[in-house]
């Protein structure tokens, strides 16, 4: 039955003014009917315009069809339902065709065709600005990362340099002491405490931080951004004054000092920062974030928990720093460095009980290095690692043959500080054995010293001191009366030796005072099954009031200076027990 003419020339007409190109064809691609708009929009991409066949037509942009559409054989239905082609011809404004074919049934192919540049275009955009959010968002935490940062300081900058009166901080920010978590508990537990972290400075900086004319300024002029590792960054820009940087500031330390709650644990951390502010910020954006730097490394080398405002002269010492560095490296590498003993001597008597072992630094170029001077960059750097295994590894085998050479005479203690970086070590014992090992030395003849406030500094130093004293070691506190433990928490450190500090020992002939913090010291570790050891001993009358306060043994240059081996070798020979 054939349509009535009204209703078919409507039909027709509905195919011509179509914004669709809508076209018939046999299953061999040949075109029986092609509306006005398929022709529109094929003819760009048909080889010589050529729209006889659709197959031939698609050829260069969808060579699949044609083997699509005969693998239905004799099955009728969908060959593609939304394939997008490229289209390039240079006149073309179409720039992407989406095509629909359909086998209709044995003789008959539908096929629909538009113009999908709009939507094309739409995908690029989404899938740059999806590109684009991940290069300029940490994957991590999800806040910004160091590329957004830099540009914020390069904004700043460019204000700064255009308004006088404008004000901003740069706020860089480190965990101290970030790499006991990731060892002690592992990278994931790490990892949840950086987003935490994360989320912590988001919301700390407030919106009233900024302002401008008296006027907030919008939020996203406050970015906190993490640039690697346990490093993050707040940048404030249009701050009402210069001063306001310390309030916030603050107020970001105490945020990240709260406990955190991760894995059934309680983590406590503090956090060191550096801070910029308008009127020393020179140079581009990575130099001003290199002073930030600079200035957090200042405020963790005077403890952490703190911030520190960047002043020109950090440069220098950086530098020289940076020097130290280079030349410690050199130096580990060319022996510069060597190991020199000091006694440590009864009080009772005088014989020679033991020795301390202690680092020098003989530079070709600056002589004599005093440790004051390169200990900490060692620490900072991660040399102290070579550095400490080179001090044990070297006292333990002049100990052992001073033993194997004195016989029963020799002393029987080597004392061998450790820092603050090799207890975070998780290896340190098993280094301590294989020390032990090698040289042939006893372990109940070694001593390693802590100081009092890295003993007091929770449970992850606890079970490291544990685990050295299971090696059959001894444990001295080193500095006692300066740290943060007192006479009261004693005993719950595992330790055997008390060393009191030379300060105490210093003012022991002329106050009262002092005379009995040092006899209440010794009576609480001598109660406690601990010795005890003055340091600083440095007058005959320093000595004699500590004999008779019942201090066990002394050190200082009373008796003898730091010795190199073969000097310290003739004094023990000359002091045999």
């Amino acid at each position: 039955m054939k349509p009535e003419a009204g209703a078919y020339e409507a039909l027709i007409q509905f195919l011509y003014q179509s914004p669709i190109g809508l076209l018939q064809a046999r299953p061999d691609g040949e075109i029986m009917m092609a509306n006005p708009m398929s022709a529109q929009l094929l003819m760009p991409v048909a080889p010589g315009g050529n729209l006889l066949n659709l197959f031939d037509a698609l050829q260069t942009v969808a060579p699949e069809l044609r083997a699509q559409t005969a693998a239905l054989g004799e099955s009728n239905g969908v060959i593609c339902e939304a394939l997008r082609v490229p289209v390039a011809h240079p006149r073309s404004l179409v720039k992407a065709l989406d095509i629909r074919l359909l086998k209709l049934d044995a003789d008959t192919l539908i096929a629909s065709v538009s113009d999908a540049t709009a939507a094309a275009l739409d995908e690029q955009q989404r899938v740059a600005s999806q590109l684009r959010d991940a290069t300029r968002t940490d994957s991590l935490t999800l806040i910004p990362n160091r590329a957004v940062a830099l540009e914020r300081i390069e904004q700043a900058l460019l204000h700064a340099r255009s308004d006088a009166a404008y004000q901003f901080a740069l706020l860089f920010i480190n965990i101290d002491r970030f790499n006991r978590v990731n060892a002690s508990l592992g990278p994931g537990v790490g990892d949840e405490l950086l987003r935490l972290i994360a989320e912590r400075l988001s919301s700390t900086v407030r919106l009233g931080d900024v302002v401008v004319s008296g006027i907030a300024v919008p939020s996203h002029t406050q970015t906190a951004a993490r640039l690697g590792s346990d490093e993050f960054v707040v940048v404030l820009e249009g701050l009402r004054r210069a001063d306001d940087v310390h309030g916030v500031a603050q107020r970001l330390l105490d945020a990240l000092a709260k406990p955190y709650g991760i894995a059934h644990e309680q983590l406590h951390l503090s956090a060191s920062m550096g801070v910029v502010l308008r009127a020393q910020a020179e140079g581009d954006a990575d130099a001003v974030l290199q002073d930030a730097s600079t200035a957090m490394r200042v405020a963790k080398r005077a403890g952490g928990a703190r911030y520190c405002v960047f002043e020109p002269q950090m440069k220098q010492r950086a530098a020289r720093r940076g020097q130290v560095e280079s030349d410690l490296r050199r130096a580990l590498a060319q022996g510069e460095l060597f190991v020199v003993y000091q006694p440590l001597v009864d009080l009772v008597g005088g014989a020679c009980s033991g020795v301390e072992a202690l680092v020098r630094w003989q530079h070709p170029a600056r002589g004599l290095v005093p440790p004051v001077e390169f200990i900490d960059v060692a620490e900072e750097t991660g040399l102290i690692a070579p550095l400490g295994a080179f001090v044990l590894d070297t006292a333990c085998r002049q100990f052992a043959a001073w033993q194997r050479q004195l016989g029963d005479g020799a002393p029987q203690i080597l004392s061998v500080n450790l820092s603050r970086a090799q207890l975070a070590d998780a290896h340190l014992p098993e280094l301590v054995a294989r020390s032990l090992a090698d040289s042939g030395l006893a372990a109940r003849h070694l001593q390693l010293e802590i100081t009092e406030s890295l003993a007091a500094q929770g449970e992850s130093v606890q079970r490291m001191l544990h685990r050295l004293k299971a090696l059959g070691i001894g444990l001295a506190l080193d500095d006692f009366g300066t740290g943060y433990s007192s006479l009261a928490s004693l005993h719950l450190l595992p330790v055997d030796v008390v060393k009191i500090d030379r300060s105490f020992v210093s003012q022991a002939e002329t106050s009262a005072h002092h005379r009995v913090l040092i006899e209440a010291t010794v009576r609480v570790a001598r109660s406690l099954g601990m010795r005890t050891v003055a340091e600083g001993v440095e007058t005959a009358g320093q000595a004699d009031i500590l004999a008779v306060l019942e201090c066990d043994k002394g050190q200082g240059y009373l008796y003898a200076r730091p010795l190199p081996a073969e000097q310290a070798q003739d004094w023990i020979i000359e002091h045999l027990r």
